[in-house]
C-alpha cells in the first residue's frame, strides 16, 4: 500500500512536457521509494517513501533526470480522503467535477476577491489546499480554471473526479463518499 501520492502538473497535456510513466516510475525507484506505481498518463505516482520527501526534491530530480520542469504536489491517502469528503458540490453530475490540488493554501484575502459570476454556470469552492470546480460544459471549454490560476497564484494541478476517487482507492483509502464542504466557503486547514 502506498502512503504518498505525487501529482505532476501539466505532463502529457497537449503534446507538452512529455513524460513516460515507465521512466517516472524508474525515477521514483531510483530516489529510493518503494511500492511505486502510476495511474494513467497524466503524472499520478503512488509510492511509499523510505525517507522524508518534499515536492521540491522530486521536482529537481524530474528536471535533472527527465529534462522536464514541472510542479509536483504531494498528498497522503488521509489528505486525499479529506479532499474527497470536503466535496462541496453534491447535487451535480459527477463527471463535471474536478479537484485542483494546490501546492499551498492560498491567501484568504485573495480568495475573497474572486468573482465567478462572469463564468456562470461554472462554479468553484476552495477548502484548505484544494480547489473544487464544477464545470458543466467540460474542462476543455471552461474559462474559470485559467482565471483562478491567474488570481490565486498558487501552483495547482487539476484532476477529474473519477481520477481523484480512483487514486484514493489505489492509495488504500476508502471509496467515494462526497459531501462536507460548502460552495464558496474556505475551510481552515494546516499545511498541505
Amino acid at each position: 500500500m502506498s502512503s504518498h501520492l505525487a501529482l505532476l502538473r501539466g505532463v502529457n497535456v497537449g503534446g507538452k512536457n512529455k513524460v513516460s510513466m515507465a521512466e517516472l516510475r524508474s525515477l521514483f525507484e531510483h530516489l529510493g521509494f518503494a511500492d511505486v506505481s502510476t495511474y494513467i498518463q497524466s503524472g499520478n505516482v503512488l509510492f511509499s517513501p523510505t525517507t522524508s520527501v518534499t515536492p521540491e526534491a522530486v521536482q529537481v530530480a524530474i528536471k535533472e533526470r527527465l529534462g522536464v520542469d514541472v510542479t509536483v504536489v504531494l498528498r497522503t491517502p488521509r489528505e486525499l480522503r479529506r479532499a474527497v469528503d470536503a466535496l462541496p458540490f453534491t447535487d451535480v453530475e459527477m463527471s463535471k467535477l474536478h479537484v485542483g490540488f494546490m501546492a499551498h493554501e492560498p491567501a484568504h484575502d485573495v480568495i475573497g476577491t474572486l468573482d465567478a459570476e462572469p463564468f456562470h454556470p461554472e462554479e468553484f469552492a476552495v477548502s484548505g489546499c484544494e480547489l473544487y470546480l464544477h464545470l458543466p460544459n467540460g474542462m476543455g471549454r471552461a474559462k474559470l480554471p485559467a482565471y483562478l490560476d491567474r488570481h490565486l497564484q498558487v501552483p495547482t494541478t487539476i484532476r477529474n473526479w473519477k481520477t481523484v476517487t480512483k487514486l484514493l482507492e489505489l492509495s488504500g483509502g476508502e471509496g467515494d463518499r462526497p459531501g462536507a464542504g460548502v460552495p464558496g466557503h474556505v475551510a481552515p486547514s494546516g499545511a498541505c
